[in-house]
């Protein structure tokens, strides 16, 4: 299976990086293209199989797979680029861009298409993959759950679900991030040092997400096991809701969808 991928930015050099590093695609079955040789020399620095061009066309003419990672202003100059083949199968990283809209810019070819959101934490083989298809197989669908397995977690989800999947994940991991930088805050003014709040918080959400994900169990049963009668965790978490923090977090998820 040979596989396209177009651009070498943000998102596009973290798939490109992190299929290289998995089980299921060989290196030199990989190419990229991207407009900056500064960012195809850095990736084919630390995987010299991987082959690089800075023609789209190119890059697509002999792919199973065409993964475009563009900003999706750009997409339809992108796709409409580019001579497809019935027999290739496209996956767009790009928010917002509709299956509808998708079909409208592949020079009238009907393709199997997938919608895929990952977010930031992809760099670092943790994100959370949200997968949607439209003519695609089953085989053509599991296939693209396990690539973006190996680069986290990947969920296969409705194009209808995208909007508040990706206010809980690509989003969220934004508000994650927020509530990190404010317990170190508060770490700060209690009198530790910034690095070392930052290092107990940041474990203590990994801890936490762990929790969630490795037991299959629910958040609320989690806190109960902390919050003893009149300890100081329930006293926090009272203050947390007469601040308002569960309804803060319910609106921001909302107005990211």
């Amino acid at each position: 299976m040979k596989i396209a991928i177009i651009g070498a930015g943000n998102m596009g050099g973290a798939i490109a990086r992190g299929l290289a590093k998995g089980t299921l695609v060989n290196e030199e079955d990989l190419i990229v293209a991207d407009p900056s040789k500064r960012m195809l020399d850095a990736l084919q620095l630390e995987h010299p199989a991987v082959r690089v061009t800075s023609d789209n066309e190119e890059a697509a003419q002999n792919a199973d797979w065409v993964v475009v990672a563009v900003k999706p202003w750009l997409m339809e100059q992108v796709l409409g680029s580019i001579s497809w083949r019935e027999d290739q199968v496209l996956v767009s990283i790009a928010a917002g861009v509709t299956f509808a809209q998708l079909a409208g810019y592949t020079r009238g070819v009907v393709l199997p298409m997938f919608r895929v959101i990952p977010n930031t934490a992809i760099s670092q083989l943790e994100s959370m993959s949200l997968i949607a298809g439209q003519g695609v197989t089953a085989e053509q669908e599991q296939l693209l759950l396990d690539l973006f397995d190996e680069m986290g977690l990947a969920m296969k989800v409705t194009e209808a679900q995208m909007g508040a999947a990706t206010a809980l994940t690509s989003c969220g991991i934004a508000y994650v991030l927020k509530y990190i930088q404010a317990a170190m805050q508060a770490g700060v003014e209690l009198g530790l040092r910034p690095s070392d709040a930052q290092r107990m918080v940041a474990q203590s959400v990994k801890g936490a997400a762990a929790l969630l994900l490795n037991n299959e169990t629910h958040p609320a049963v989690e806190i109960d096991k902390v919050t003893t009668p009149g300890g100081i965790t329930i006293k926090g978490i009272n203050e947390l809701e007469h601040a308002g923090f569960t309804s803060a977090i319910i609106r921001a998820m909302k107005a990211s969808s």
